[in-house]
């Protein structure tokens, strides 16, 4: 089946915030949210990413 799309968890969502020099990544998924907070922007980023990856979605929210 070469027309079959991965499913995508629509109320899945990747957010990143900067406040007071630290980086936050906020992930929500099946109504739960986990926030993780980095020293680095960097470092924020990549973990976004990989879990912008890891749920099928096509961007990240910078807040």
């Amino acid at each position: 089946m070469d027309n079959v799309v991965p499913f995508r968890n629509a109320a899945a969502r990747v957010e990143v915030a900067e406040a007071c020099g630290e980086w936050f990544v906020r992930v929500t998924e099946d109504g739960q949210e986990l926030t993780r907070s980095f020293e680095l922007e960097s470092f924020a980023l990549s973990y976004a990413e990989g879990q912008r990856l890891r749920l099928g979605l096509h961007t990240i929210t910078r807040i």
